[in-house]
């Protein structure tokens, strides 16, 4: 009996970018996009067999790069024995339409083939509801000339009105699981609004990474709190939010929150579909902006993360730029300033630095004291247990305590603090 291979065979690719005089900067395919498109497409599980990078003044509104470019496309898709083209630019639902009819093999653009990434890595609830949603909203506008049935979960009678179209069964079926989809993902954001305001009445500061996809954030996050999230050097290795409890010192112990990575031309409805993840950025106490210095884009990468960060709201958050893989880089280049530091979270140098300057940003001024409190007032330990760091107690003639507590915990303990903490004097006293 031999043996079959039952492995998928690899999607062979042709992928092209346009580079034109009227595109923004942003829109526009470059070496440098390239190349990350093609990086993009191993880790989806592709394989890229050519490239054709185009220059012309704009595109053309039908094809997009022009018929006679289309031709050289098509003769490279049947060379190389290509099953999809993908594009590094946005393209129009019209004439993706027009091009996958030209080139007779799939056509997809950039923000297509993100989202498919992030539906293969999305591992929570959150992160299928949300790849879901913004799947949907591409979907919709590229029906037309799409022989798409879509499975329907309600009956068929009383759904379709009298003469309705194949087309438009499949948009009110989109608009309703795009309604249900915010819906649900509406909840999450109750949800994580009442586990915010619990860290707030808890006086936990919030530490948010972000950074370019691939700069070592997750790296990072292992490294400082002993997590064992996967980082690997793939594009969107991460994309569910992890966080872990990060002591800084004794005293000062901060939550540490891992991202999803950034990256140039991210699909705006993938951005608002993600905003139930990212909107923590806009509620921490402090973001870390972790920058590949070894990459030679680094400049662009950065300026990428900071308009996402200013999209979500999180631009006046106070923030440390963590240069990265320092290692790697001749020290002289290396960037220096109050808010910035430069570390190599894979061998550890510089993380002391790191710490410090968050300490810097966040310590709360808690100390550990000594409290004595009275049996009939137990209910402040159970209180202590819930907002403070608990140590040790003992139970005596009172109950001992030991406890890290901020100086708004300890104004509303301090007659039973016994040391390590001296109640300010008020004005009238000094």
């Amino acid at each position: 009996m031999t043996e079959t291979n039952t492995q998928k065979p690899k999607n062979r690719a042709v992928l092209v970018g346009l580079w034109a005089y009227r595109l923004e900067r942003e829109e526009n395919a470059t070496e440098e996009s390239m190349e990350e498109l093609s990086d993009l497409l191993k880790t989806a599980g592709g394989e890229c067999v050519g490239t054709v990078l185009q220059q012309k003044d704009a595109p053309d509104p039908r094809t997009f790069i022009g018929e006679g470019k289309v031709a050289e496309v098509r003769e490279l898709v049947r060379a190389m024995d290509a099953d999809m083209v993908i594009f590094d630019n946005s393209l129009s639902p019209s004439q993706q339409r027009v091009l996958g009819e030209e080139l007779k093999v799939q056509v997809l653009d950039r923000s297509a083939l993100i989202l498919d990434i992030f539906a293969q890595r999305a591992r929570t609830r959150e992160g299928r509801l949300q790849v879901e949603l913004a799947q949907y909203k591409y979907l919709l506008p590229r029906l037309l000339g799409m022989w798409t049935h879509l499975e329907r979960q309600e009956g068929a009678i009383g759904t379709r009105g009298p003469g309705e179209t194949q087309l438009e069964s499949d948009r009110r079926h989109i608009h309703r699981k795009i309604a249900k989809l915010e819906s649900e993902l509406k909840e999450v954001r109750r949800v994580r609004a009442t586990q915010r305001e619990r860290r707030i009445k808890n006086e936990v500061p919030v530490v948010a990474i972000v950074g370019y996809t691939n700069a070592g954030k997750s790296t990072l996050l292992n490294k400082l709190t002993g997590a064992a999230i996967p980082a690997n050097n793939r594009l969107f290795d991460t994309l569910d939010t992890t966080t872990r409890t990060l002591e800084i010192s004794d005293t000062c112990t901060v939550l540490l929150s891992d991202t999803v990575g950034f990256i140039r031309k991210l699909p705006h409805h993938l951005v608002e579909a993600f905003k139930a993840t990212l909107e923590e950025l806009s509620y921490a106490d402090l973001l870390l902006h972790v920058i590949d210095a070894s990459n030679p884009e680094w400049r662009e990468q950065a300026e990428v993360v900071e308009k996402l960060i200013a999209e979500l709201g999180a631009e006046q958050t106070p923030r440390i730029d963590v240069f990265n893989k320092c290692d790697k880089c001749p020290a002289e280049i290396l960037p220096h300033g109050a808010d910035i530091v430069s570390i190599s979270a894979k061998t550890g140098q510089g993380l002391d630095e790191l710490l410090e300057k968050i300490g810097g940003h966040l310590d709360t001024g808690a100390c550990r004291v000594e409290l004595s409190i009275p049996y009939d007032k137990g209910g402040l330990v159970d209180l202590l247990h819930r907002e403070a760091r608990v140590e040790q107690v003992d139970y005596g003639e009172t109950i001992q305590v030991t406890a890290v507590c901020t100086p708004v915990q300890l104004g509303r303990l301090k007659d039973y603090v016994v040391s390590g903490w001296t109640p300010p004097k008020e004005f009238w006293e000094q």
